[in-house]
């Protein structure tokens, strides 16, 4: 029982970087290990029921820390787990067995985004990625050791220049992106995509058969699809717009994206005139469902805000998407909840800043998603594992 104790209270520390306390644990180590009777009888008659208080208190800090990471009227969360602690930590998507995460993140001695993979039980961090250039958009395919991401690598391997914001708030959709495949220890690396300008956006269908990606091969940002291997590229879309940020449904029929499509000629100049900067503005963004092959495109939202991120929920009738709809200065995105036919659309967070790029797992039971939430310093983004009730 006391090994048990003393090793729970030694990951907790680890956890919460805890020196002092690590201290503490190697100088009752030494007396735990002693054969002398004292040592054993001081193990018996106070180290063990300070052990257990120590334990027991802790337990109840995590918990009192988990339940404060639900902000009032959030009525879809059971509980809050923070995975991440520091940096820029974003688009955290599950394995197929849902052990894994993959996300990108600016931490450690990289200016920007890289490829990493956690492990949910431990969360332990890998970097995937090759450590150069730019990353973004990581995905896994079936069997949860090979993954996709987006990156800027193998043209450059600085980070890109920032957005000219004196245009107003932008993104940059660098020429440079391509999309690759690796497995999660390295040593297969393939280029999947080899052609002039933006390929990003990879996401895999649940089914394990297609991917389904945003490209400017044509002269305008669409969705394709393409087999796991890059083979049967297909155009999904045609519309004058960014589309782009989609996810098939969990059966693989639908896929749902964010765009807009631009029809006044004063806008199809200024689209156009930013998109040969490598530039796009998301200052509105819609969400769209259709079919896996294109068909029977319909728009389900339509406020005039910056709508992104959607996902389907398991049931494959409703979708998780981050708006700033509610916020007239349109910085603070929230999650929402929506009926694929565009109708009981419902709030789902409540926090004043940022909550976007959720994703559920397979039974329903979970969302990962991103937020500034209790963060260390303003503007922090980390990755947050909810456990959902309906």
């Amino acid at each position: 029982m006391l090994d048990v104790l003393m090793n729970e209270k030694r990951e907790l520390l680890k956890a919460q970087d805890d020196t002092t306390g690590e201290e503490s644990l190697v100088q009752i180590d030494t007396l735990v290990s002693s054969d002398s009777i004292p040592s054993r009888l001081l193990m018996t008659m106070i180290i063990f029921p300070l052990l257990l208080a120590w334990s027991l208190l802790s337990g109840q800090e995590t918990r009192d820390k988990e339940a404060n990471l639900i902000v009032n009227g959030e009525k879809h969360f059971a509980h809050i787990r923070q995975l991440t602690s520091g940096g820029q930590n974003a688009e955290g998507y599950f394995s197929f067995d849902e052990s894994k995460l993959i996300f990108q993140s600016t931490r450690d001695s990289y200016q920007c985004d890289q490829m990493y993979v956690m492990d949910l039980k431990s969360l332990q961090v890998r970097l995937v990625s090759t450590g150069k250039g730019r990353t973004t958009c990581g995905y896994f395919f079936p069997g949860n050791n090979k993954i996709l991401y987006s990156s800027i690598h193998h043209l450059k391997s600085g980070c890109p220049p920032v957005p000219d914001y004196s245009k107003g708030y932008v993104w940059m959709v660098s020429p440079e992106y391509d999309i690759f495949t690796d497995n999660i220890d390295g040593g297969n690396l393939r280029q999947l995509t080899n052609t002039t300008g933006y390929d990003a956006e990879a996401t895999v269908s649940p089914q394990g058969d297609k991917i389904v990606f945003t490209s400017i091969r044509n002269g305008d940002l669409d969705l394709y699809t393409m087999d796991l291997d890059g083979e049967n590229v297909k155009q999904l879309t045609h519309e004058l717009g960014y589309d782009g940020g989609a996810f098939y449904s969990w059966d693989g029929v639908m896929i749902c994206y964010r765009g807009w499509h631009y029809a006044d000629s004063a806008d199809v100049a200024m689209y156009k005139g930013l998109l040969a900067q490598n530039l796009v503005r998301p200052t509105r963004m819609e969400l769209f469902v259709m079919n896996a092959d294109g068909s029977h495109k319909r728009q389900i939202t339509n406020n005039g805000a910056a709508n992104f991120c959607p996902f389907f929920h398991p049931d494959n009738r409703h979708i998780v998407f981050a708006s700033n709809m509610a916020d007239p200065r349109g910085r603070n995105f929230d999650l929402y909840l929506i009926d694929i036919d565009g109708t009981s659309l419902q709030r789902v967070t409540q926090n004043e800043t940022f909550d976007a790029f959720p994703m559920f797992s397979r039974d329903g039971k979970k969302l990962v998603f991103a937020s500034n939430r209790n963060g260390r310093v303003q503007g922090e983004t980390n990755l947050f594992l909810a456990d959902w009730k309906e």
